[in-house]
């Protein structure tokens, strides 16, 4: 178990609090708490909390599903940082000995913008298109400030939910599409900034703040660049533009209504090939709570290839256990 109140603790010892329905419930959890996981995605995924609780008493009550969550983490000397607000999806009981497994997703994610529709949209900018599908399910939309004015000349959402149409644009803009704090966030990947293009402040992982580290780098050089085709009504016939150079591109199988399309595709398709070119996962023997995807971060003390690298998280994972608090982080390249 977690050391309680009542037991010694280190100087500066992991720290959490838990709501239930608003509710403080942590101190009467501390004494039977064996796991907590938080495992924070990027883009239109849930994020999942998982808490393992001793129930070697059978005192324990079990919390009603769709029952609201809150989490913050952190460290006794230097505050707790607030990591949302979760739904109690699953409740599992397991004995013996005797166990609650909670599993909550990240609350906005839960709707999953559900329902299918059929819509063209002709001459819309990403902004009208995102402020739309926003207001349709009672959010508010923050579109990064380089796509908010990109035009489509026409896309078609046909029998599709508003969710998977949405990774479907992120998709060819090479953008993250993704619900926090009831806000819809459509912003270009890769940049490390916020919807609103403010440069997130990058951390620093030294390499004796973790237990453990995985790097791989792949041949960055397969392709140099690439291609996607378009419709020429002028010519009629199919047209290419390039990204990258083309002594070895990459061929993109759909054909785009136009130009400016085939160009968008074709950028992101690169940019997304750069960043795949390394990637490195860290596992921090001392948990850092203020790391999120899309977070930059500077390593240092590595090898000098990793250290040169600009890295930006794309998925970060938060544990407390018996063992303390850790965190695992992988990274990409930063464009």
């Amino acid at each position: 178990m977690i050391p309680t109140a009542h037991q010694a603790r280190p100087a500066n010892a992991p720290r959490y609090r838990i709501t239930l329905a608003g509710q403080v419930i942590s101190p009467e959890l501390e004494a039977r708490l064996m796991r907590l996981r938080l495992t924070d995605r990027r883009g239109l995924e849930a994020d999942q909390l998982d808490i393992t609780l001793s129930d070697h008493d059978g005192r324990l009550a079990l919390p009603r599903h769709g029952a609201e969550l809150t989490l913050a983490l952190g460290w006794q000397h230097q505050g707790l940082v607030e990591r949302g607000t979760f739904i109690v999806d699953e409740v599992e009981h397991s004995g013996a000995p005797d166990v609650v497994v909670i599993r909550a997703r990240s609350a906005d994610m839960r709707r999953e913008l559900p329902g299918k529709r059929s819509q063209s949209w002709h001459a819309h900018t990403l902004g009208e298109i995102v402020t739309t599908i926003a207001r349709r399910h009672d959010l508010e939309p923050a579109i990064g400030a380089t796509l908010r004015g990109v035009i489509l000349e026409h896309i078609d959402q046909t029998d599709e939910s508003d969710l998977h149409f949405l990774t479907r644009l992120a998709e060819q803009f090479d953008a993250i599409a993704t619900i926090k704090a009831g806000r819809l966030l459509f912003m270009a990947a890769g940049q490390g900034s916020t919807a609103s293009d403010q440069a997130i402040a990058p951390i620093t992982l030294r390499r004796h703040h973790g237990d453990s580290h995985r790097y791989v780098e792949s041949d960055r050089d397969a392709f140099t660049g690439v291609l996607a085709y378009w419709h020429d009504p002028d010519a009629a016939e199919r047209a290419e533009v390039i990204a990258g150079s083309d002594e070895n591109v990459k061929r993109l199988r759909h054909t785009y209504a136009t130009r400016d399309d085939a160009v968008s595709a074709a950028n992101s398709e690169w940019q997304r090939l750069q960043r795949g070119g390394a990637e490195c996962s860290l596992t921090l023997a001392q948990g850092c709570p203020n790391l999120y995807p899309e977070t930059p971060v500077r390593l240092s003390g590595f090898k000098a290839e990793i250290d040169a690298v600009a890295w930006l998280v794309t998925e970060a994972v938060h544990e407390l256990n018996d063992s303390g608090f850790s965190s695992n982080v992988h990274c990409e390249v930063m464009t």
